[in-house]
């Protein structure tokens, strides 16, 4: 199959387009013939070698982690799809690889297609769609009447978290710049605060939650939207000890990251607030749920540019400009939808 690998570790790198051996079936896999993967920042900070103590894939290896395509076969011990159904998820970590012809997922990864997405739409939405549940449904608990600042309002994890929140009934605050102003409040965000000219955190108050995609000092300063008892999740970082320990990383790793995040959790404990670092996690149920939000209506895409597979490089680039709305998606097989 045709796939574009990472041969080593460096910053900015382009990935080069080869061959690679088909991929093998596990009892539980479906094999899924990729029509679209959608392209995320994580992507681009594992290529760069961010993520290697966390993260430790061996070079050449083959990045994306979202996909939409069709079964094309199933492993012995597969039940919940059939030869092709039409399917959309993010890999689990360590099997990550959808900028590829073919990807070997297990089943309990993906989710069937929402009936009302393009295969481009669908691949758009995975790892976002995931995070901002895992943020705001399990982590945040967030429920009617809840207020939440959503950093980013115009990225990728925004566009959906803010959607998501407002179907949860709560009150949206977004940062993002003039230009996207309509964008989020089109999606639903209550108060957009212009994050060039104007001061969030002098502005909001008595927040119940803040989900953080930012640098360490719009972090800090979210502390000082937040009510006591509220939560401030970060996808940014720093990872902070609960992490380390769930991920099962080795001593030294648990001190490093318990040292890194220690003014955080010290300056939130201080005020009563409840800091913690989320790094997602594949689930299919999870994403069936969002299926039918979308399916619905509640939630719906937001693609900035779709690029061919032959332009993946161009797309990296493209993302790492900073001013994708939404999300930016590869086609890899442009044929029926």
């Amino acid at each position: 199959m045709k796939a574009y690998i990472l041969d080593r570790y460096a910053k900015k790198s382009a990935l080069r387009l080869g061959e690679r051996p088909d991929p093998a079936l596990r009892d539980n896999d479906v094999l899924i013939e990729v029509h679209a993967a959608g392209l995320n920042l994580l992507d681009a900070k594992v290529r760069d070698g961010e993520f290697k103590p966390i993260l430790p894939y061996r070079p050449p290896f083959v990045l994306g982690h979202d996909v939409a395509g069709k079964v094309v076969r199933v492993g012995p011990n597969a039940r919940r799809f059939k030869v092709g159904d039409a399917v959309y998820g993010r890999p689990r970590d360590g099997r990550i690889g959808t900028f590829a012809e073919l990807i070997a997922v297990d089943e309990a990864d993906i989710a069937p297609k929402p009936g009302n997405l393009t295969m481009e739409e669908a691949a758009s939405m995975p790892l976002v769609a995931l995070t901002a549940w895992q943020v705001l449904v399990d982590r945040a608990n967030l429920s009617h009447g809840q207020k939440v600042l959503i950093h980013a309002g115009s990225g990728g994890v925004g566009t959906v978290a803010i959607q998501l929140a407002k179907h949860l009934g709560a009150t949206v605050a977004t940062t993002t710049s003039a230009a996207n102003a309509d964008l989020v409040r089109s999606l639903g965000a209550d108060v957009v605060i212009d994050y060039k000219s104007q001061d969030f955190a002098a502005l909001l108050t008595d927040y119940d939650v803040v989900l953080n995609s930012l640098d360490g000092e719009a972090l800090e300063r979210s502390l000082e939207v937040l009510k006591p008892d509220g939560k401030l999740i970060s996808i940014s970082g720093p990872p902070d000890p609960a992490f380390a320990k769930a991920q099962g990383l080795n001593p030294v790793l648990r001190l490093v990251l318990r040292l890194i995040s220690r003014k955080i959790r010290h300056e939130a404990a201080a005020k009563d607030i409840e800091y913690s670092f989320l790094f997602m996690r594949a689930g299919g149920e999870q994403l069936g749920r969002i299926t039918a939000l979308i399916e619905a209506g509640d939630i719906r895409p937001v693609l900035d540019r779709i690029f061919a597979f032959a332009d993946l490089n161009a797309a990296f680039a493209y993302i790492e400009t900073g001013r994708a709305r939404g999300k930016v998606v590869v086609t890899v097989k442009a044929d029926e939808q």
